[in-house]
């Protein structure tokens, strides 16, 4: 399911147009930027808990060369998925 469908089948389920539809959603990535950005920890139940987690630096190695190389250290966003979601699909 890509974002078009997604945003088709929240519209036919709330009952609502396929552009209100589309708003909200694009609002709450929005929002989930925004939380995020400012190192807040965002949940919501049922779902999973997203928060920005820093990796470690770490040594790797080019794959094409073979050469040993410094990875640096990042902050990579991360999803933390619910038990409530998890059994859901199980």
């Amino acid at each position: 399911m890509n974002k078009n469908e997604l945003v088709r089948a929240m519209a036919e389920k709330a009952e609502i147009s396929i552009k209100d539809a589309g708003f909200v959603f694009d609002t709450f990535i929005e929002c989930l930027y925004e939380g995020l950005d400012a190192g807040e920890k965002v949940q919501i139940s049922g779902l999973g808990t997203f928060e920005m987690k820093t990796r470690q630096a770490r040594e790797g190695v080019n794959p094409k060369t073979g050469e040993k190389i410094v990875i640096e250290e990042t902050t990579v966003p991360v999803l933390k998925f619910s038990k409530t979601f998890k059994d859901r699909l199980v």
